[in-house]
């Protein structure tokens, strides 16, 4: 998801995202544990995913929009 779309997004909605996105790398993180292929990819973009979601709730919870 791109920032722009994430900017039209509720503090709430983007706590949820932000469970959400969390659960999905914790399951491709036990999948490679277990001995499965997760794609590198997906698991490189839930995390970049996470780091978005997490600057902009800070970001609309100091009071602003930078």
């Amino acid at each position: 998801m791109k920032m722009k779309e994430m900017r039209e997004k509720s503090i709430a909605d983007l706590d949820e995202l932000l469970m959400e996105t969390r659960r999905k790398q914790f399951g491709m993180r036990m999948q490679t544990g277990f001995g499965q292929e997760a794609r590198a990819s997906e698991i490189r973009a839930a995390r970049k995913d996470v780091a978005r979601i997490k600057t902009l709730l800070t970001e609309l919870r100091n009071g602003g929009r930078s």
